[in-house]
Parts: structure tokens; C-alpha cells; sequence
């Protein structure tokens, strides 16, 4: 009985150091580290950051139409013809083959000087796009860091949740070598070691499960963060929740940085430009235009055989829209269906956030008082095993009884786990919603 118990100890701290030498081999992945290398990566980020340069490479006068265009232009055209020409004398000449040639080359430019300011409608307009890119590009990377910090705490928890399942399968084995060695000197039936086996795999069987959902979630972190999805690592093993938020602060910030409230400000910002450019289009439009020409024209027969010019051209035009089939009136009344559209659109984020804010708060609050809770379970679960424990190895309580410990203790440290975790999303939900999302 001695040696047995000596036997389990040697195997039990030998698992441990395996266990311990494996762990350090491991990568230890900070959430610093995760964060910053999903920020560098990420393509979700990449891409909203190439979007955001498309818009800042947009906002120009030219793009307005606020500029100048200038167009060189050059014609050559050639021929090969069977001419006949007859004067008025009645002298008539004939060119077999002859050949001729129009060239004409030169530079041109045109100039809108005006168009009921709607130019200048669009280059705010393009202004307040790169803006909406920026915000847009910021509610991309807080989204991403969210889904950083999420999986990551995902991981601790799991880890937490590992131990649990880890420390039942030591107790079944050791719970079916007691049971072997009373039932081989004849103090137990034959049914407790089969008990004791049957637990021993049920727990091996949860402890494999977790250990793939721990390397499921692995990857999934590995994608978030675009890195290789086949590199092992550790992460931290606690989780600390910020429990002084407070929801008159949050909601303070989030009127002043959440990125969706921002871009919907932005959008109804650009509806206003959009209603601007439909209404230039009621006054006149006025451009300049001037150039210079060169002009080469030869022919094998006529009064010239050759003729040439060149020089500057130069005008003005102006044009007003009077009557296009009332296509402008249906213009105008769509632009300021839109500015209302982007109106309502801004009240509605508005509530949609508050709303948020509200009930994310009230889960933020329930899982802070849980996890207070299931901490004292997790704790009172443990010293209960551990009194189980030793009461089964002097043989005085029975396996059922030491079996509801072990579950008991394995669920408390789930419940706890889980509750931690939650309490740490919902403040990672509420510092997102807020726009201050910090580590």
C-alpha cells in the first residue's frame, strides 16, 4: 500500500515537470505583444487603412474640379487619291496617285470659373470623406483589438479551466490505483474499481476536449493577429477586470469618440454637401478656354497645293439650365430626402449607443458581483475536496461522495473562470463602445 502511494507520488511530480518543461518551451504571448502584432498585420486593418489613403489622395482642387484642364491634341491624317478637276475655262487637270496630308497639332485649355459653387461643395465634400475613412479605419482597429483581447482572455480562462480537468484525471487515477490495491488485498469490490475507471476516462475525455478547444482558439487568435497558425504559445494565467467604470463617464465618451457616432455626424455632414452640389445646378456656368493651333494641309491637286497656320485661340462660354423635363426639381427633393435620411440615421446611432452603453453596463455590474461569488464557491470547493480526499484514503467516506467532490470542484472553477472572463468582456465592450479602449 506504502510503495503504491510512494509509486503515484514519483508519477504525479514527474507529470508535473513534464508538464512545467513543456509549458516553457512555449512562446509567452503578452497582450501587449497580441495587440501590437494584430496591429501591424491584421488584414481587416490593412485594408481599412488602404481605404483611408484612397480618401486622402482624393481630397484635391483637381478632384473638385476647382483646376484648369490642359489637353495637347495631334491629328495626321494622309491620303492616296484619283483626282480630276475641271475649270471654268474648261481646262481639265488630272492627278493619278497623288498624295495628301492634313496635320494638325496643339495644346488646349478649359477652365469652369464658376458653377453655382458646387465645386467648392465637392472639395469640402472629399475633405469630409477622408475624414469618414479615418473614423471608419478607427472603428476597424478597435474592433480588431476587442477581438485580440477577447480571444486572449478566452485563452486564460481556458487555461484556468485546464487545471480544473487536469486535477480531476489526477484524482481518478489515483482514485483506481487505491481501488485496485484495496480490491487485490480484498478490502473493496470489484464494482469500485470499475467505478473509479469509469470517472478516470470520463475525466481524461473532458480534459482532451478542453485541450482542443484550448488549441481551437489558439489558431483563431494565431488568424486574428495574420501570423502563423501553427505556432504554440502560453498566455498570461489571470485576468484583472477594471471595476471602477462608470456608466455617466462612458457615456461622456462615447458622445465624444465612438467611431460610428463619428462617422454618422461625418455622413450627414456629406448629405448637407450632397443637397449643396444638387442646387448648383440652378445657376449658370461659366468657363474660359484658349489655345494655339497649328494647322498643315497638303494636297496634290487644287487652287493650294499647300497651306499652313497657326496661332491662339481664346473665348468665353456660359451656360444655364432652364428647363430639363423637371429632372432637377426631382434632384433637389431626393438630396433632401438623404439629408433627412442622414438625420434620422445620427439619432438613431445615438440611441443605439446609449442603449448599449445601458444594458453592456448592467451585464458589466451582474458579472462582477458573480465573480465575487463564485470565487468564495471555487475556494469552498477546493477545501472540500481536499477534506474528501483524505477522508477516502483512511476509508471512511464512500466514491459516490468523492465523486461529487471532484465534480463539484471542477464546476466551481469552471462557473469562476467563466465569470471572470465576462466580467472582462463587458468592460472590454465598454471601453470599445466608449471609443477608449486600453489595455
Amino acid at each position: 500500500m506504502l510503495k503504491n502511494k510512494k509509486g503515484l507520488l514519483r508519477l504525479f511530480f514527474l507529470l508535473l515537470v513534464l508538464s512545467v518543461g513543456e509549458a516553457k518551451a512555449q512562446e509567452l504571448l503578452t497582450l501587449e505583444e497580441a495587440v501590437k502584432i494584430a496591429l501591424e498585420r491584421n488584414y481587416d486593418i490593412k485594408l481599412s487603412a488602404n481605404d483611408e489613403l484612397i480618401a486622402e489622395n482624393n481630397v484635391s482642387r483637381g478632384n473638385a474640379g476647382m483646376l484648369p484642364v490642359v489637353t495637347g491634341t495631334v491629328i495626321n491624317n494622309n491620303s492616296i487619291q484619283n483626282s480630276s478637276q475641271t475649270r471654268a475655262d474648261g481646262q481639265v487637270n488630272e492627278v493619278n496617285w497623288g498624295r495628301g496630308s492634313n496635320l494638325n497639332y496643339g495644346v488646349g485649355l478649359s477652365w469652369t470659373i464658376f458653377d453655382g459653387f458646387g465645386m467648392f461643395a465637392r472639395y469640402e465634400q472629399l475633405q469630409e470623406l477622408q475624414k469618414l475613412g479615418e473614423a471608419n479605419l478607427q472603428q476597424t482597429v478597435l474592433a480588431r483589438v476587442s477581438d485580440v483581447i477577447s480571444v486572449y482572455y478566452d485563452l486564460v480562462q481556458q487555461q484556468l479551466q485546464l487545471q480544473a480537468f487536469d486535477t480531476a484525471v489526477s484524482l481518478s487515477r489515483f482514485r483506481v490505483e487505491l481501488a485496485q490495491t484495496r480490491f487485490e488485498i480484498g478490502k473493496a469490490a470489484r464494482l469500485e474499481v470499475l467505478n473509479a475507471q469509469v470517472d478516470f476516462n470520463t475525466d481524461t475525455t473532458n480534459l482532451l476536449r478542453q485541450k482542443e478547444l484550448y488549441r481551437n482558439t489558439q489558431i483563431l487568435l494565431n488568424e486574428i493577429m495574420a501570423r502563423d497558425v501553427n505556432i504554440h504559445f502560453r498566455v498570461s494565467d489571470s485576468i484583472q477586470i477594471e471595476e471602477g467604470l462608470s456608466l455617466a463617464d462612458l457615456s461622456t465618451l462615447a458622445n465624444q469618440q465612438n467611431p460610428a457616432l463619428q462617422a454618422a455626424v461625418l455622413n450627414r455632414r456629406i448629405a448637407e454637401l450632397e443637397n449643396k452640389q444638387a442646387r448648383a445646378s440652378r445657376y449658370p456656368v461659366i468657363g474660359l478656354n484658349t489655345g494655339y493651333n497649328f494647322t498643315r494641309n497638303a494636297s496634290a491637286l487644287g487652287f493650294s497645293t499647300l497651306s499652313t497656320g497657326n496661332g491662339f485661340t481664346y473665348g468665353v462660354s456660359a451656360s444655364v439650365n432652364i428647363f430639363n423635363g423637371l429632372n432637377q426639381r426631382r434632384i433637389e427633393q431626393n438630396a433632401d430626402i438623404m439629408l433627412n435620411s442622414a438625420a434620422l440615421q445620427l439619432e438613431q446611432v445615438k440611441q443605439n449607443i446609449q442603449s448599449q452603453l445601458a444594458a453592456t453596463y448592467q451585464t458589466y455590474l451582474t458579472n462582477l458581483t458573480l465573480v465575487k461569488l463564485e470565487e468564495k464557491n471555487q475556494r469552498i470547493a477546493r477545501q472540500n475536496l481536499d477534506i474528501t480526499m483524505e477522508k477516502y484514503r483512511l476509508g471512511s467516506i464512500t466514491t459516490m461522495e468523492v465523486r461529487d467532490a471532484q465534480l463539484n470542484y471542477v464546476n466551481a472553477t469552471v462557473r469562476y473562470s467563466n465569470a471572470l472572463y465576462q466580467a472582462k468582456i463587458g468592460e472590454v465592450a465598454l471601453k470599445e463602445i466608449a471609443g477608449n479602449l486600453d489595455l
